[in-house]
């Protein structure tokens, strides 16, 4: 199937911007028709026969510096007049994919001009060539996301649909996909070498043009320009991304950090509030002794006072007692020494 007149042929070694590059996915769809019939004949399971006209809708000047921050370089395509297609590479994961899509779509969707009937809104159909898996827990090569009921799996309407290709699961591509060539597709999108180009394009001869186009347009200053462009955008957009990975890994850290001192905090807190209210309840015990004592301290000294009293009393008392035994003894000694002297 070589065609020896394709100047890919004596290209060698690596290849300096594949279709992963998103200026060049579009720069390449857009210069050579023959390639994106192609790719929508795979897409879509369509004999080339069966596609009768194709537009690109949105096209732009090749060559012409564009605003990296800005650009979108999605294809929008008017299919057969009857359908809208939009295609677009991305190979970094900024996280709102399924979101980005859906917003594409429905802006294709919502195309309806006055006076036209619901009925006749074209079918729109999104096609995302991912350079990450995304949804990680049920990869796939080739997905189709339609409206469904999720009781019945009605479908709700064919007119608006998502397509999905992995370019990091082509392993897993099906019998059907590899009948369409899909999995060569995107394995082209991906090749690095030209040496594995070339072997591509033996398999398909739309692969040679295709790979034909990557070189003449490689060749051009302007478009090797915007292809750098492009690249040097999305590694400064990594570099951002990765940054605010460690500025918000840095933070959560510092959060955790700040979450287990006041955990430690409150701790303590609540151990001296436990403290504390043990201190005021022996306090309170502690006075309430103390009370207790001074009260039983007041009623010994009030009966200390009331004995020294009675013990006084006493002794007065006995002081006398003994004053009169002992005047009695006197008197009594001389009664017997008088009746001595009688007899």
């Amino acid at each position: 199937m070589k065609n020896k007149s394709f100047y890919f042929y004596e290209a060698t070694g690596p290849v300096r911007f594949n279709m992963t590059n998103d200026y060049m996915f579009r720069a390449v769809l857009q210069k050579n028709e023959k390639v994106l019939r192609g790719l929508i004949c795979a897409l879509l399971h369509l004999a080339p026969e069966e596609i009768t006209s194709v537009e690109i809708t949105n096209p732009i000047q090749l060559g012409k510096d564009i605003d990296a921050k800005e650009c979108h370089l999605d294809i929008a395509v008017n299919l057969n007049n009857s359908a809208h297609l939009n295609l677009e590479m991305q190979v970094r994961n900024e996280g709102n994919w399924p979101e980005r899509s859906l917003s594409y779509l429905c802006r294709s969707f919502d195309s309806l001009t006055k006076g036209q009937d619901y009925l006749d809104i074209p079918a729109v159909m999104h096609f995302s060539f991912l350079d990450f898996t995304l949804f990680p827990d049920e990869a796939e090569f080739y997905a189709n996301y339609q409206m469904l009921n999720v009781k019945t799996h009605r479908k709700y309407s064919d007119k608006f649909s998502l397509f999905v290709i992995d370019l990091t699961q082509i392993h897993l591509a099906t019998e059907e996909d590899k009948a369409y060539q899909l999995d060569y597709w995107a394995e082209l999108f991906k090749a690095t070498t030209w040496e594995d180009i070339k072997m591509l394009a033996e398999k398909n001869e739309l692969f040679e043009e295709a790979a034909d186009t990557i070189y003449m347009l490689s060749a051009e200053e302007d478009i090797r320009l915007r292809c750098e462009a492009r690249e040097e955008y999305e590694r400064m957009e990594r570099f951002k991304a990765k940054m605010a990975e460690r500025r918000e890994a840095e933070h959560a850290k510092k959060v955790a950090e700040f979450n287990k001192k006041e955990a430690e905090f409150r701790k303590t807190e609540e151990e001296f509030k436990k403290n504390e209210a043990e201190y005021k309840k022996n306090e309170a015990e502690y006075k309430k002794n103390e009370a207790e004592y001074k009260k039983n301290e007041a009623e010994y000294k009030k009966n200390e006072a009331e004995y020294k009293k009675n013990e006084a009393e006493y002794k007065e008392k006995l002081a006398r007692q003994e004053s009169i035994l002992a005047e009695k003894d006197i008197e009594i000694q001389r009664l017997k020494e008088a009746l001595a002297g009688k007899q």
